[in-house]
């Protein structure tokens, strides 16, 4: 089948069709002109933030997390409030708006824990708290005998802005039983972002293919959050990666750089709802990012001033806000530094 990008929607069959049949080149030339309808101006974003790790203590024991410890475990931390707050404080310094803070499924931190963390951070600090995975949600509930409504609604009048997309890997329970059997269902994590729609709060879908998962799985998660967006409208990007074996219980080769441009550029043809799509130059280095550009992403995510999770497989790439200014320049487009709702704080021009 050729690719289209207008006409009737993409169904569930015809992603699996071009996912099987479709040349890279072809792939992106109609997620290119996708992605250039819905953004003409010549500007592609970044952000400045920085990934906090609160703990590294989980009972979740995903197969694919190279990062979690089990409680007790000499590794395992908690980082104290104060190493919170000056990791923030550095952030800051350098320009962030946004802090992104996860960690794993703790068994002994409740809600109470995170309320008093969330009120300190905006008691000395005016940024965006973009924090704690729809599993982490789940987990505070549970801990804290409460429904997630009222979890989110106690975590939002203590502070906490948005949600990031973390913990989604594939919508899909016959890949979750495999490869993540003790963290939160599919619908669970879409009652959690439903529910955040509900309370005014916007979240970010995330995706992480490659640990086995059939093409089917991978249309399914995307079905999934599309279909949620067309009912709440919560997301404002959609991020797909690469899943990273290394240190994992997964023994498997690396996805690719041709598997992961298909995968984007089908996530932007599929998800014709969701605005923007983010290259991930963390998982797939700065190269590949460039390219991602022109395979239907308009964002080029963050500078990360911290990232500990996808280093913990042994992959490492480092970008400053220069060399991402750079990045985007070098594609054919304007840079500009963003918010988390994907409001323009300052673009630099290409000379």
């Amino acid at each position: 089948m050729s690719v289209r990008i207008m006409g009737s929607r993409m169904t569930p069959q015809d992603a699996c069709d071009l996912m099987h049949t479709a040349t890279l080149p072809e792939l992106a030339w109609a997620a290119d002109e996708a992605c250039t309808a819905r953004h003409p101006e010549p500007i592609r974003s970044y952000m400045i933030d920085r990934n906090i790790n609160y703990t590294n203590i989980c009972v979740s024991g995903c197969r694919f997390c190279a990062f979690y410890r089990k409680p007790g475990d000499p590794d395992g931390f908690v980082l104290t409030t104060e190493q919170i707050l000056q990791k923030i404080r550095e952030a800051v310094d350098l320009g962030a708006t946004q802090i992104l803070m996860q960690g794993g499924l703790h068994p002994e931190l409740r809600i109470e824990y995170f309320e008093n963390l969330l009120k300190t951070i905006k008691a000395h600090f005016n940024v965006q708290v973009h924090c704690l995975s729809a599993p982490e949600v789940v987990h505070i509930s549970d801990l804290s005998s409460l429904s997630i409504k009222d979890t989110l609604m106690r975590l939002r009048e203590a502070g906490l802005d948005s949600l990031p997309g973390g913990g989604a890997e594939i919508l899909s329970d016959s890949v979750r039983r495999c490869v993540s059997p003790d963290k939160c269902s599919a619908d669970q994590w879409i009652e959690v972002m439903r529910t955040a729609s509900q309370l005014g709060m916007r979240a970010t879908a995330t995706m992480v293919f490659g640990m086995g998962e059939d093409i089917e799985a991978r249309v399914e998660h995307l079905e999934r959050i599309r279909a949620l967006q067309d009912e709440t409208g919560v997301f404002t990007a959609f991020i797909p990666w690469p899943f990273q074996p290394g240190n994992t219980q997964i023994d498997r080769r690396p996805t690719g750089a041709h598997d992961y441009l298909r995968m984007l550029a089908i996530s932007r043809l599929y998800l014709d709802n969701i605005d923007n799509v983010q290259a991930s130059w963390v998982t797939q280095g700065p190269a590949v990012a460039q390219l991602a550009l022109r395979f239907g992403a308009n964002d080029v995510g963050s500078t990360m001033i911290e990232e500990n999770v996808v280093a913990a497989t042994g992959v490492t790439h480092k970008m400053s806000e220069r060399d991402l200014i750079e990045l985007i320049h070098a594609s054919g487009f304007d840079a500009a530094q963003r918010t988390t709702l994907y409001e323009i704080l300052k673009v630099h021009y290409r000379r």
